[in-house]
């Protein structure tokens, strides 16, 4: 007898993809929930978004993530957009229906996912790139009282006024602008594998302040050794990448799938 369950065909789009943990994810998720389908990275060169878009939609396709170096790109062509992707002007996770297409951020959603519970404490966000835009989105959502930012180029920073404001702070960054904060949050490259080490020092840093970095790979950066040993608190970048992952899920497929310790485990193997 042949099958009447619908074939889903969703995507990742970026430059490059090949290394993205996010195809084992979504493949997880889809055989728990016995949802038939695939999960297909495809490499896309920059300026190649739209027609590439298009030529997934009309193969099927009826949903992609969206990561480096496209999300300012695709908010370009989308029909319409969450609130919070406009806030944030970027997108990436588009939904593709009726033919039109609309696209959202969830990385806003992921990262306060991945945070506990924060105090009445100003954070510092290390980073003024499309990363730091999302968490100072999120930051901002929480309502931290006073969002500070230190990054390379004060022009980055200023970029960031129309998401929440932020104070500036000069980098690498000072002792004034660690040392009365509830979170620290690292959004730059720095530190990950095979990039130069991240240029902070803790020692003004409260020890019950929460240090975070975004990046999963290492999943324990050199930041986040340094502030365990000293008795910090600290959030690695995994739980904001299921995170997402879920918010994203749900919007194609209509549930919510659990972020588990095991599929924490099944991704950092991979």
């Amino acid at each position: 007898m042949m099958s009447t369950k619908k074939y889903i065909r969703i995507g990742l789009i970026g430059h490059p993809v090949a290394q993205s943990p996010s195809p084992r994810i979504h493949a997880h998720w889809m055989a728990q929930h016995a949802i038939a389908g695939a999960y297909e990275a495809v490499d896309v060169p920059p300026g190649g978004v739209r027609d590439a878009v298009q030529a997934l939609a009309g193969k099927g396709f009826i949903g992609l993530n969206v990561t480096v170096p496209h999300k300012v790109e695709a908010l370009g062509v989308c029909d319409d957009t969450s609130h919070t992707a406009r806030s944030i002007g970027a997108v990436n996770t588009l939904l593709m229906r009726g033919g039109r297409i609309y696209g959202e951020n969830t990385d806003s959603y992921g990262f306060s996912a991945a945070l506990p519970p924060l105090g009445p404490a100003p954070a510092l966000v290390l980073g003024a790139g499309g990363a730091a835009r999302a968490v100072v989105h999120a930051l901002a959502a929480l309502g931290v009282p006073e969002i500070r930012v230190a990054a390379r180029r004060p022009e980055a920073i200023e970029a960031l006024r129309p998401i929440a404001p932020v104070t500036p702070a000069p980098w690498p960054a000072p002792a004034w602008a660690l040392a009365d904060i509830g979170l620290l949050v690292n959004t730059t490259s720095l530190g990950m594998a095979g990039q130069p080490p991240l240029p902070v020092d803790l020692t003004p840093l409260p020890h019950p302040a929460i240090v975070c970095d975004i990046v999963y790979k290492p999943l324990y950066t050199d930041l986040l050794l340094n502030a365990a040993a000293r008795g910090n608190p600290v959030v690695t970048g995994i739980g904001m990448l299921l995170h997402q992952a879920a918010r994203a899920f749900a919007l194609w497929h209509g549930l919510t799938p659990a972020v588990t310790p095991a599929l924490e485990r099944a991704v950092l193997a991979g």
